[in-house]
């Protein structure tokens, strides 16, 4: 079997370019607790979502206006047996032009129905990708988790 990696394509009236730089502003629709550089080639950042969820990534490509990925380094679940599902990872994100629109595919490799946290995984992507990036992309304001106090 295969394609069974979580993908996710959206469509946007907007540039490449608005949508490449939007997706680098991961503090602007994941989290505002990212720590780290999110914009170059090698640069790492770390995400995290109270004590659920951590991860260390790398920008491992970075093609301006047409593709980054992020390796997943380190990653952490409080609620699965398996530490190791996100490890090795990738995150990918590819921009296209589609008909005068833009087309963001994503694709989170690695990341599939058998992982213990699949469903909760597809379903926080899924709502990140579709509802927040999308938000940042049309309308330059997204809805990423808030600052921890």
């Amino acid at each position: 079997m295969k394609d069974q990696d979580l993908t996710v394509t959206i469509t946007v009236d907007k540039s490449p370019k608005e949508a490449f730089d939007a997706i680098n502003n991961v503090r602007g629709w994941w989290s505002e607790e990212v720590k780290g550089g999110t914009e170059q080639l090698n640069d790492e950042f770390t995400y995290k979502a109270r004590d659920l969820h951590r991860c260390t990534m790398k920008l491992i490509e970075v093609i301006p206006n047409q593709k980054v990925v992020w390796l997943v380094l380190d990653n952490y679940f409080s609620f699965t047996e398996d530490q190791t599902e996100w490890k090795g990872t990738k995150v990918v994100f590819e921009i296209s032009g589609q008909n005068g629109k833009t087309q963001i595919r994503f694709t989170h490799q690695g990341l599939v129905p058998q992982h213990e946290c699949y469903e909760v995984c597809s379903n926080a992507w899924t709502g990140y990708i579709t509802g927040s990036l999308y938000k940042l992309i049309t309308t330059g304001k997204g809805e990423p988790n808030p600052k921890e106090s």
